[in-house]
C-alpha cells in the first residue's frame, strides 16, 4: 500500500483519489478551500444559484463508472445563437434537426453541416484512440495509420470552417470552440473540431440543483472510499531527495511523508512554487496563458420569454474579438457574450418569477492594472451591448456580482487568471501541455492545464490517466482492493 498525497481538490484530482483508494492505496487530499470541487464551485446570494465554472456536462459515462451524475438530464437544444445581424441558429442535439435548423439559417449550408458533423465525428474518434487513450509519450496501442490525417494537422480550427463553410456566421459558430480551451480560433488547430461529435452525438448534459453537485457527489463517493479530505489546507511545498518526492509541507509547517504525489494545481504553480524549476517554467511562459473569465452573476427579476438554458450573443468582429484578447491583451470592445440560465429549466436555481443570469465574457489573463477601463465600466459595456443585441436588463437587476481574471488567480492559483493554464497556439500545441508525470519519481500532475486539457470530461480522464500511472508505478495490494485504474475510453 502506498501513502498517497493530492494536492489540489478540483475535479482531476478527486477522480484520481478515488481511483487509487479503490485501487488500495491509502489517500490524503489537501485542498485549500473549504470545499473540493476546485472550478466546480456556485456563489449563493438571496435565494439565487450561480456555477462559477463548468455550465455543461459532456460525456457524463466518464463520471457514471465513477458512481456520479447518474440524475443527470439531457437538453434538446444545446444553445442558442445570436449574430451580430439578429439572426440566430438553435443548436439542437438531434444531426438531422441541426442541419435543418443551419439550412434555414443559410440556405444550401445544410449539407456542409452534416458533412463537418462527419468530419468530426472521425476526429474524435481518432483522438480516443490516441490522444485521450494515456499519457504523453508512450505510443497508443489502438491508434491507425488514418487517425494523423483524421485530426486535419497544419490546419487551424478558423482554416477548418472555412473549408466547410461559406456563410461567415456558421464560420464564427464553429470558431467558438476554440474558447472551450481558451484559445483563438485562428491559431488553435482543427482537432477542436471534434466537439461538435461530443455534443450532438453523447448530448449535453445538466446536473439538477447546479452542476456543483457533482462536485458533492464525487466528495460523497471520496469519502465512501476511505480518502481523507481536508480542507482548508494549503500546501506550499513538494518535497524531494533529487530523484523522488518525499512528501508537502503544509502552511502550518506541518510535514507529510508520501510515496507518491499528485499535483492537481496549475502547471505554473507547480514548477515556480511547489517544486522550483526554472527550466519547465521557462517553457510554460514560451506557450503562453489561455485566455481568462470576466463573470457577472445577476439577480434578475421577471421571467424572459423564450429565454434558453445556453446562449450565445456574438460580436461583430470575431478576429477583431481575439486581437484584443491575445495581441492587445485587453478586453474586447465589442465582446462575445455567453449566457446561461438553469433557472430555465430548474425552478430552485432562482426566487419564484426571478432568472440568474451567468454572463461570461472571454477576457486576457494577467494584471487588471493593464486594463484601458475598471471592472465596473467593463460591466456596464457588456450590458450595453447586450441590450443592442435584444437582452436589455434595464429595470431588472437586483445585484450584479463581478469575478474577474484576479478571483481565478486568488482563488485557484491560476497562472495570472488564465482558465487553461496554455493556450492552444499551432498545430503541435496539444502534444505541447504539460505531461503527467513529473520530474521526479513519484510526481504527478493532473489537472486542466495537464494533459490533455481543460473541462470537465478531459480532467476526469486526466484523473484517471494519473491514477493508471501511479498504480502501474506503485502497485498496490489487492486484498479486498477494487481492480487497478486504467484509462477508460470515453
Amino acid at each position: 500500500m502506498t501513502e498517497v498525497i493530492v494536492v489540489g481538490g478540483g475535479v482531476g484530482g478527486m477522480v484520481a483519489a478515488l481511483l487509487l483508494a479503490r485501487a488500495g492505496h491509502r489517500v490524503r487530499l489537501h485542498e485549500r478551500l473549504d470545499r473540493p470541487g476546485g472550478k466546480l464551485a456556485e456563489r449563493r446570494r438571496d435565494g439565487f444559484a450561480f456555477s462559477l465554472g463548468p455550465s455543461l456536462l459532456t460525456l457524463p459515462d466518464l463520471f457514471r463508472e465513477l458512481g456520479a451524475a447518474h440524475g443527470a438530464v439531457p437538453l434538446d437544444e444545446l444553445c442558442r445563437y445570436r449574430f451580430a445581424d439578429g439572426s440566430v441558429l438553435r443548436a439542437h442535439r438531434d444531426p438531422a434537426r441541426m442541419a435543418a435548423e443551419v439550412e434555414r439559417l443559410a440556405p444550401g449550408q445544410g449539407e456542409a453541416w452534416l458533412a463537418f458533423h462527419a468530419w468530426a465525428r472521425r476526429c474524435f474518434e481518432a483522438s480516443r484512440r490516441t490522444f485521450f487513450a494515456g499519457p504523453l509519450g508512450r505510443p497508443p496501442r489502438e491508434a491507425r495509420p488514418a487517425d494523423l490525417a483524421a485530426v486535419a494537422p497544419g490546419r487551424t480550427l478558423h482554416g477548418l470552417a472555412r473549408r466547410f463553410f461559406d456563410d461567415p456566421r456558421l464560420r464564427q459558430y464553429v470558431g467558438r470552440y476554440a474558447t472551450y480551451a481558451g484559445s483563438s480560433p485562428y491559431r488553435a488547430p482543427a482537432a477542436l473540431g471534434c466537439v461538435p461529435a461530443i455534443e450532438h452525438d453523447c448530448g449535453g448534459w445538466y446536473v439538477p440543483g447546479g452542476l456543483p453537485r457533482l462536485a458533492d457527489e464525487l466528495a460523497a463517493l471520496l469519502d465512501g472510499a476511505g480518502v481523507e479530505v481536508r480542507t482548508g489546507s494549503r500546501v506550499v511545498r513538494v518535497t524531494d531527495d533529487g530523484e523522488s518526492v518525499t512528501g508537502v509541507v503544509l502552511a502550518s509547517g506541518e510535514r507529510e511523508a508520501a510515496g507518491a504525489v499528485v499535483v492537481n494545481a496549475d502547471a505554473a504553480e507547480l514548477y515556480g512554487r511547489l517544486l522550483p524549476d526554472r527550466r519547465r517554467l521557462r517553457r510554460i511562459a514560451g506557450l503562453g496563458r489561455s485566455s481568462s473569465a470576466f463573470l457577472m452573476l445577476a439577480g434578475v427579476d421577471g421571467r424572459t420569454e423564450r429565454l434558453p438554458h445556453h446562449s450565445v450573443v456574438f460580436s461583430g468582429d470575431y478576429r477583431r474579438e481575439f486581437a484584443d484578447i491575445f495581441e492587445r491583451r485587453v478586453p474586447p470592445a465589442d465582446p462575445t457574450v455567453y449566457i446561461g440560465c438553469p433557472a430555465v429549466d430548474d425552478p430552485s436555481q432562482a426566487p419564484p418569477g426571478a432568472e440568474n443570469w451567468t454572463m461570461l465574457v472571454n477576457v486576457p489573463a494577467g494584471d487588471l492594472r493593464r486594463w484601458p477601463m475598471t471592472p465596473e465600466a467593463y460591466r456596464d459595456l457588456v450590458l450595453e451591448r447586450l441590450a443592442r443585441r435584444g437582452h436589455d436588463l434595464a429595470g431588472r437587476l437586483r445585484f450584479v456580482e463581478l469575478f474577474t481574471p484576479a478571483d481565478l488567480r486568488d482563488r485557484y492559483g491560476a497562472w495570472g487568471g488564465a482558465i487553461y493554464g496554455t493556450a492552444y497556439r499551432g498545430r503541435f500545441a496539444p502534444l505541447l501541455r504539460p505531461g503527467n508525470r513529473g520530474p521526479r519519481r513519484g510526481l504527478y500532475l493532473v489537472g486542466g492545464s495537464a494533459h490533455p486539457g481543460g473541462g470537465l470530461p478531459l480532467v476526469a480522464m486526466s484523473g484517471r490517466i494519473v491514477a493508471s500511472l501511479v498504480d502501474e508505478d506503485f502497485p498496490a495490494a489487492r486484498t479486498g482492493a477494487r481492480p487497478a485504474a486504467r484509462p477508460v475510453r470515453p
